[in-house]
């Protein structure tokens, strides 16, 4: 940079330069005493700072941006302590999701977590590791900068950590070393993942196995991806094998959009006894699922209730591969996969003539819905958003009826669905947006970033808006108002007053849109000047207080007999 020596650079603009070479090109964050070379941020020629409404939505907003700036991670800057325990619940959520953050943290001077003074944003009791250790809960690995001699190295190797396990990691800057000046030859080397490489003899014995069991397997070989596709960036590596097997492929509902939903070969989405009947018969009666990055959590396997046999299952994913009751560490899926498609291709297994039922959306004929002609239901509402969508928009769908409503929508090619079914932080859909919005822009994507919450989720991050328009983005957000916490009323308290919110004058808020019916709905996404999103819109569209997707009714009572809340 100008400011710097040709051979010297500052510990702070080594780190941003390090950001900037793996692609962030936004970085989220509150000022702080302790984190405020801000500035550096801001003279930087290649990335913004962002400036967030509060910690927490920063953290939510660098985990939207990790998700769609393929290849790069998130990136969040805030102060000691009250900062980065604000942010803590959005880094904890992208580490159960396996998405890429760095949480760079402005911490006191070596000299003062030396000395251990009674500092502002301290416990009181000199326990200056106290948010460090609540850190190494939630991240991947931990760094902290206070030789200048290891500096460049400890940046490094956090940052590799970083994108090589996909999950969030955690460095901290001390006031007095920001601008301390280090070499900066080190920044002529990239910075690059290092997954262990497979062991050749481990590999050629599991591919066999797996190709045995293909052979065997006939015509009933199912392909089911999910969320570690997208997460370890292996979706060309499987669209490869699913092109050249022409296997039937099905998505859980985290992986949804790790293969095109328009595609011939795909049949929706499998989410155990919560499946559409043919999907599940489809699925559960394989002689072999190849299992592409599977997180089987209870909402993404419909409460455990998968009827799939570990004896007809081959496992992939990052780290290790199981094939049927065989466990191989260490055997990750990047470099097996191109293999497996490469022994698998000639076979032309029957598996590739299966019949797949295509996966649709359906509106509701006259007299299906139970709520009437004109009552905006979810029955309706999904299919007809469905048509709506245009290839390379964003999706973001808030944890709870929306992420729940939109299984039941098919999505065109090149669109990126956003939700976090794992982790479920409330609110967490609009801080996302915000990220995914940015992150969208930077890729030069011809698409919308649509937003789908409640009204009671969005109150809980809803000052984003303010830093969507100051940045000029233009998401359309979409506000399911049905007065109050649709998800919990139906796990429990149907009519409690805990499940209520207050009903806010949402058309007050911004250019916004009130639709009652479908009619109505139906309107306002005909209107070009409206669909071509050159402005923030908000929409609310008023639903029915206890209408729910028929798959979140389903996930509701099992999830109620687990907690044993149903009599």
């Amino acid at each position: 940079m100008a400011h710097e020596s040709q051979d010297t650079i500052s510990i702070g603009d080594y780190l941003l330069e390090r950001l900037s070479q793996i692609g962030v090109q936004s970085l989220f964050g509150v000022p702080g005493d302790f984190n405020l070379a801000c500035d550096l941020v801001e003279d930087h020629p290649n990335i913004d700072w962002i400036g967030n409404c509060n910690e927490l939505n920063a953290a939510y907003a660098a985990d939207g941006y990790a998700r769609v700036k393929h290849g790069s991670i998130g990136a969040v800057l805030t102060t000691f302590g009250v900062g980065e325990l604000s942010a803590i619940n959005g880094i904890a959520g992208a580490f159960s999701e396996h998405v890429p953050v760095v949480h760079i943290v402005g911490v006191p001077s070596t000299e003062q977590q030396t000395d251990k003074p009674m500092l502002h944003h301290t416990l009181g009791d000199g326990r200056y590791d106290a948010y460090l250790k609540a850190a190494q809960q939630v991240t991947w690995s931990q760094g902290a900068i206070f030789s200048t001699n290891t500096a460049a190295s400890e940046i490094d190797r956090v940052l590799t950590d970083c994108i090589t396990s996909a999950r969030p990691v955690y460095l901290t800057l001390p006031t007095d070393r920001v601008f301390t000046k280090i070499p900066r030859g080190k920044l002529d080397t990239p910075l690059l993942p290092h997954p262990p490489k497979n062991d050749p003899d481990t590999e050629e014995f599991a591919l066999n196995e797996i190709q045995t069991l293909v052979e065997q397997a006939g015509s009933e070989v199912v392909i089911l991806v999910d969320a570690c596709t997208i997460r370890h960036d292996v979706t060309e590596e499987v669209w490869e094998l699913i092109q050249r097997t022409g296997f039937p492929v099905y998505s859980a509902p985290m992986g949804k959009t790790a293969v095109p939903e328009d595609f011939e070969r795909y049949g929706g989405i499998y989410v155990g006894s919560l499946s559409h009947p043919e999907i599940k018969e489809k699925v559960e009666n394989a002689k072999l699922v190849l299992s592409i990055g599977g997180l089987r959590s209870d909402f993404n396997t419909g409460n455990f209730t998968y009827r799939t046999s570990r004896a007809t299952t081959v496992e992939l994913h990052s780290d290790h591969t199981r094939v049927r009751y065989a466990l191989y560490p260490g055997l990750g899926m990047k470099q097996l996969l191109p293999k497996l498609t490469h022994r698998l291709h000639p076979l032309n297994s029957p598996a590739s003539a299966a019949s797949v039922p295509p996966f649709r959306a359906i509106l509701p004929k006259t007299g299906e819905d139970p709520l009437g002609e004109e009552v905006i239901s979810h029955l309706y509402f999904w299919p007809r958003i469905s048509q709506f969508v245009r290839p390379e928009d964003v999706v973001v769908t808030e944890t709870g009826t929306s992420s729940f409503g939109a299984l039941e929508m098919p999505l065109p090619a090149k669109t990126i669905y956003v939700s976090q079914i794992l982790w479920g932080s409330i609110g967490w859909a609009t801080g996302a947006t915000l990220g995914a919005a940015l992150a969208a822009r930077e890729r030069g994507l011809k698409g919308r970033t649509l937003l789908f919450t409640g009204e009671g989720s969005l109150q809980l991050t809803v000052q984003e808006f303010s830093t969507a328009m100051r940045h000029g983005l233009t998401p359309i957000l979409f506000i399911l108002n049905n007065r109050g916490y649709t998800i919990e009323r139906h796990l429990h308290g149907m009519d409690r007053k805990y499940n209520d919110v207050v009903n806010w004058k949402w058309t007050q808020l911004l250019d916004s849109y009130t639709v009652h019916t479908k009619s109505e709905l139906d309107a306002l996404l005909k209107d070009e000047s409206f669909a071509n999103a050159t402005g923030i819109q908000l929409v609310e569209v008023v639903m029915d207080k206890y209408d729910a997707p028929v798959p979140l009714l389903r996930q509701t009572e099992l999830s109620g007999q687990t907690n044993h809340y149903a009599a």
